[in-house]
């Protein structure tokens, strides 16, 4: 006796983004019955007059079964799969009102990227506290992924990552379609902080290529990056291999080198002399990297990690000193082995 076919699965995408408008394009492209949940009610309708997110990834139009709501009740309704794509630092909110929502056994996805300011916590551990009572762990979604590259179809590897080998598994299988590969992933500790710290990195390579820099200082940059990225990854529980995969140097090569990189053309604009806060007040998306590069320093504080570029870069940041002077104490450090 053959046994039941598992029902089509019901997807929410709970944030309107670019990039949480392109896993909703990609899913309804899929023949997945999805729900895309901005959280302003004018911004709903907009989308759903438009059938496009003119504002966050234009040219990319809505696949017939991508429906939109303002209402986050609406929005989790007998939804089996529910991706949460809020900016890091407003998903605790986010996650808390969604807790008690949502469909029994639901599995619930972190396509965030960052870690939590003040708290210093990872997105699933933020997850973990404000959803005690949901069934399971959560999974992560990371990897080298342009939301434009993606609502248009192009070729793309990312990792679903869970503690939960069959939570990972559903994930990866419901998820993964046409040009949109998923690999199955252990090491949700690894995958989470690979996808946040690269925004930090991708700060730092641009802030060099805004002062003049070339190649090589790109490559240094990005290759001693991994070597920190690693040794906080690693320190917080996660597995060294994770961070020559996908989750690690795949996002971190995209994320500072691309064009579409949000954190390296902040990080350029900074180089060239401009103020972060004229920066940030001209931008409609979000530069993850900002907070997390706060984020990620307290925790390495906790697990007694050096990071030398990141403490350079929120330097900057703050305004304490000036780029051409960070890479000059960089520069200075004590000469040692670099394994």
């Amino acid at each position: 006796m053959t046994g039941a076919k598992a029902a089509a699965p019901r997807a929410a995408v709970i944030g309107a983004g670019s990039w949480g408008t392109a896993l909703a394009i990609h899913l309804a492209r899929a023949g997945v019955d999805t729900i895309l949940r901005a959280r302003r009610p004018e911004a709903a309708e907009m989308l759903r007059r438009d059938r496009e997110n003119a504002a966050y990834l234009p040219g990319c139009p809505f696949p017939e079964l991508l429906s939109v709501t303002a209402d986050l009740t609406d929005a989790l309704a007998g939804r089996s799969l529910v991706l949460f794509v809020a900016p890091a630092q407003s998903s605790r909110e986010i996650f808390r009102s969604a807790a008690p929502l949502l469909a029994p056994g639901a599995d619930r996805v972190i396509a965030s990227k960052g870690i939590e300011e003040g708290s210093g916590l990872r997105l699933d551990e933020v997850m973990a506290q404000e959803s005690p009572r949901a069934a399971g762990p959560c999974v992560i979604l990371s990897g080298p992924s342009f939301a434009e590259e993606v609502g248009r179809g192009q070729p793309t590897a990312i990792v679903a990552a869970s503690g939960d080998a069959e939570a990972a598994r559903r994930v990866q299988e419901q998820v993964a379609h046409g040009a949109l590969r998923v690999y199955r992933n252990g090491d949700p500790i690894g995958v989470a902080l690979g996808g946040a710290f690269k925004n930090v990195m991708a700060l730092a390579t641009g802030i060099a290529e805004g002062i003049g820099l070339g190649l090589n200082t790109r490559a240094a940059l990005l290759t001693r990056g991994l070597a920190e990225m690693t040794r906080l990854g690693v320190a917080a529980g996660g597995r060294a291999a994770t961070f020559a995969g996908l989750a690690g140097i795949g996002d971190l090569v995209l994320t500072c080198t691309g064009g579409l990189s949000r954190n390296r053309s902040l990080g350029i604009e900074i180089g060239r002399g401009r103020r972060l806060a004229e920066i940030l007040a001209e931008r409609r998306t979000v530069a993850e990297g900002v907070a997390t590069t706060r984020a990620a320093l307290a925790l390495a504080a906790r697990h007694g990690v050096d990071l030398p570029i990141a403490a350079q870069v929120r330097e900057v940041l703050d305004g304490g000193r000036a780029p051409a002077e960070a890479l000059q104490d960089l520069l200075a450090r004590p000469l040692k082995e670099e394994v």
